[in-house]
Order: structure tokens, then sequence, then C-alpha cells
């Protein structure tokens, strides 16, 4: 399905719901939300804590919330709540996805807590890949945001925790939009007192959704304000990162594509015959057995040749899909101001895309600054960031204009860039 349509049917209809979505989730709350599991059409994928029952009758439109419950986390300096809420999947349809919520223990200002949106990275496909079963390790540098009075949500992303399915990967419409739905689930809730205004912050296939979350959040859900959007190492140049993929230990990503790609749009849009071999078939099922440790193990047994008979960008309907879903091909800004942090010797998502990224960026007109820690690889580079990243998102939530003057420091000699940088942005050697 077309991304373009299938928004603007959605805008249309969100300002027909806003009214009602507001009145029902102002008559949720902790205890009236928990629905039993013996109410649920769907049970708990086995070993599950039934709160992950599907109850038989969800809302009608996205971003309500379902059901609510609190969680005890060691070491996390608030409230921890597990939570399920309503988004749609690729046709359409209303689905339930879980997640989880961290509320301060400071008291709320009177406008609510400022929210910050959390895009998790690539962990599987799986129902049991649910950053909500293991709240304490779901968000990296979580108590960093708690200690500034700041709300965290953070989805699971629609098929990892809620059966039936798994997880799309890679799809970016949908994470963003599972990403703004629980934002817009917590609002009038009186447990997590939270503000309309928030930023949206991932890492890795959460930089993914981050950038689509920065393209879609204004007209997906104009009743938040979405102030800033900050990127960690977003895959984007999809073409050339499938090709740096091919000879690296990360070559099961592009299987995992593959798969989430043929479970989001369907047989016909995204077949799987088209691109991979018989064998390759055979090994849908993995993708629920299992995740991150699990698929890399599991699939580097098969040579990619043993998998792949095309390249997809050679595939018509899969150069399409592959383009919708590359935010190197957006080809209208937002207002939103834009950071991209990564580490120059990030060996999965090669620093020369986040650069084409960002001159791209800025030639369509977007505010986009970009910070580049050397010697930091992909997922390291998040504490040394932390500090910077916590300090330009504050400066956002307090309405600084942008771009941020804000010098990073979290490492020595951190390349900062903006779309006045002289020569554009650049990259360093690692």
């Amino acid at each position: 399905m077309d991304s373009t349509r299938r928004h603007g049917r959605q805008v249309v209809r969100l300002a027909v719901l806003v009214t009602t979505g507001a009145v029902l989730l102002a008559a949720c709350s902790s205890s009236a939300a928990s629905s039993p599991a013996s109410a649920a059409s769907t049970p708990a994928p086995k070993g599950f804590p039934g709160f992950y029952a599907v109850p038989r009758s969800l809302p009608t439109s996205p971003g309500v919330l379902v059901k609510d419950t609190p969680v005890t986390v060691s070491g996390v300096d608030g409230t921890s709540y597990r939570v399920m809420y309503t988004s749609e999947n690729e046709q359409g349809r209303v689905v339930a996805v879980t997640g989880l919520v961290f509320v301060p223990r400071s008291a709320p200002p009177a406008d609510g807590y400022k929210v910050v949106a959390w895009g998790h990275g690539t962990n599987g496909m799986a129902d049991q890949c649910a950053p909500s079963l293991a709240p304490g390790q779901a968000v990296p540098s979580l108590n960093a945001l708690l200690a500034k009075g700041w709300e965290v949500t953070a989805s699971d992303y629609q098929g990892e925790g809620t059966p039936p399915g798994v997880l799309a990967y890679l799809v970016g419409n949908l994470a963003a939009e599972n990403t703004i739905d629980l934002v817009r689930a917590v609002q009038h809730v009186a447990v997590f007192h939270a503000s309309p205004d928030y930023v949206v912050w991932g890492h890795s296939e959460g930089g993914q959704t981050a950038m689509f979350a920065w393209h879609i959040g204004p007209t997906y859900a104009p009743t938040l304000h979405l102030l800033g959007v900050v990127a960690g190492a977003p895959p984007s140049q999809f073409k050339y990162i499938y090709a740096a993929l091919q000879k690296s230990k990360y070559a099961f990503y592009l299987y995992m594509a593959a798969v989430g790609f043929n479970l989001a749009y369907g047989n016909t849009a995204a077949p799987l015959s088209a691109i991979t071999t018989p064998k390759a078939r055979t090994l849908v099922s993995l993708v629920r057995n299992g995740c991150y440790n699990y698929l890399q193990t599991t699939l580097d047994k098969y040579p990619l040749a043993s998998l792949v008979t095309h390249d997809p960008f050679s595939v018509p309907q899969w150069k399409v899909l592959l383009e919708e879903n590359d935010p190197g091909a957006f080809t209208t800004p937002t207002t939103v101001p834009l950071l991209i942090i990564q580490g120059t010797a990030d060996g999965q998502i090669p620093p020369i895309s986040t650069q084409l990224l960002a001159t791209h960026l800025c030639s369509i007109g977007a505010e986009v600054q970009r910070w580049m820690y050397p010697g930091e690889h992909h997922a390291q580079v998040i504490v040394p960031s932390t500090p910077d990243m916590v300090h330009w998102i504050a400066d956002r939530f307090a309405g600084q204009a942008a771009p941020d003057p804000y010098a990073p420091h979290g490492l020595s000699n951190v390349l900062a860039q903006d779309c006045a940088t002289p020569g554009g942005f650049t990259t360093p050697a690692p």
C-alpha cells in the first residue's frame, strides 16, 4: 500500500476521532484499563505474563491505551509501567502493541511531563524479543532522562510481545507510528501526567524509526508537539548498505528485512520468491524461534548466495518498497530540528551513509545537525554522547533556536556539523 495514501487517510481520520480518543483516554486508569486474560481472544504467548493477552475487543482508533500495570524495576529512578495500546498495521487494521512508560519521581509540572519517546534497535522479530519483558534493560541512559523530569515511553513495535505475527523489520512508517501512538496513548491518563510536547530518540533500527517519526510526526499526530528528533546511526542509503552488509557478519539483517517486508506488505507487493531461494523460504519460521543472537548464529550457517537469487534493487516491486523505507529518499522537509549521532568506527552503518543523508536533507531545506564521535563503534557511541544529547533535548523543550550552538564534548574532538558547515558534511577518518 502506498504510504502517502495511507497517511493521508489517517490524518483525516484523526481530525474526526480526536475528541472521541481524548474521552477514551481520560476514562482509562491503571486499574480500570487492566483486563483479565479470560477476556482475551488471543492468549499471551507461552510463558509470558497474562498481561500480554490481547483483549477480544480493541478500541477502533490508533493511539488509545488498552491497559497498563506497574512493574518493579531495580535501579530505575522512577515508576515503571508495562502498557498495551493500539496502533495500525500496513493495511490500516487496528492492532495491539505493547511497550513501557517510565514516570519521573518528581512532581509533574502543571502542563505535564515532557516526553522522550525511545525507538529500540535491532533485537530480533519475535514475541519474546519485546523489550517490555526486561524493563530494566529496555532504554539506554534511562536515568539520565528521568533525572531531567522527563517521562520516557518505549514501544516494543508491533509483532514483538503481542501475537500473532512478528515484527515488520525496517518498515519505517510502522515503527514510527507505533512510537508516536504510545505518546498519544499516555495523553489524558492521570497516572502518566504526560505533556503533548515530545522528542523522539532512537538508535540503529530505532534511528530509522526516529527518522520516520521526524518525517510523519507533525501530520500523523497534529495534536502532539514534536519538538526535536535524535537519530542514532540511522540506516539509510539502502542500496549501499545492502552491498556493505553482504560481506559482513551482519548479513543476517538482510534476511530479516526481506522477511519483515514480506510480512508487512504481503506476497503480492513483497514476494520472497522474486529475490530468495527455496531454501531461504523454508527458513522463514526461524524468525519466531529466537532473538538477535539466535538469528545471527543460525543464519550465519548459510552463505548469503544460498539464500538470495536477485539483488532486490533489480526487482521493481522490491525497489519501490526499499526506497519508500529509506530516509535518504525523503523529498520534503519538516520544521522539526534533527540531530544525527554516530561513531566514526561504526561497522554496521557506514559513516558515509549518514554524511550522504545529512547532505541530502540539508539540500531539501531541513534543519540538521550531525555529531560524529571519534573511534566509537555502533552501539558504544550511546554512552559518551548521552550528556550531549540530553543537553540538546533540553534545549528543544526550552524552545531554543536551531541549529543548537552547543558544542558536544562527551569525547575530545567530536565533529559537530550543521547545514551551514563550510564544505558540507564531511566524515573524519576513524
